[in-house]
């Protein structure tokens, strides 16, 4: 099989692939796209570079041996928690003083939550986006109207020339059609 025409699929695609043939083409490819990141995480906690190598060396292992076991969702922000956590352990098993990992830990954890936050708005409001191009002119301009630009009814009516009756029905049925296509977008 030609996997380097699936180069630019996203992580989803390429563990839904996996999953289905347990071929570890798969996950060369989504490896190889975050290498950079495990490296530079493995820097940031262990301030060495062979070490933060060999990490990420022993991080794929994992991750290949891993992957075979469990089904994963969101492989960026599992395979950043599979790093961290190998570097972890290594910086135990040295000793180091397990109050100032406590605080590095904690700062970090804080940050990536704030990360994965922005990201997951960002990709829900992609969604909304696309979904609000797919409801019928009325539907989107009185839900557009209503919700992001807080129009009351009225202000809706004499903006669009529809009665007060038309703008409660066309943003209830575009609620519910919003509703309906995100929901396909999200099983899709």
């Amino acid at each position: 099989m030609n996997y380097s025409k699936y180069q630019d699929s996203n992580d989803s695609e390429l563990l839904r692939h996996f999953y289905e043939d347990h071929d570890n083409e798969w996950l060369g490819i989504l490896l190889s796209r975050y290498t950079m990141l495990l490296l530079g995480v493995c820097m940031k906690y262990l301030k060495n570079e062979d070490a933060a190598k060999e990490s990420v060396q022993q991080v794929f292992e994992k991750v290949i041996s891993e992957l075979h076991k469990y089904r994963v969702e969101y492989f960026k922000s599992w395979l950043y928690m599979v790093a961290k956590n190998h570097c972890l352990m290594k910086l135990r098993a040295k000793g180091h003083v397990i109050s100032e990992i406590n605080e590095r830990v904690m700062t970090l954890v804080e940050e990536e939550e704030c990360k994965e936050d922005i990201l997951e708005k960002e990709l829900m409001l992609e969604h909304l986006e696309t979904a609000l191009q797919q409801l019928n002119a009325e539907q989107r301009d009185c839900v557009t109207l209503f919700y992001l630009e807080k129009k009351s009814y009225q202000a809706i009516s004499e903006q669009t020339g529809y009665s007060l009756m038309q703008v409660k029905s066309h943003i209830q049925n575009g609620k519910r059609n919003l509703k309906l296509i995100l929901l396909k977008m999200h099983f899709a």
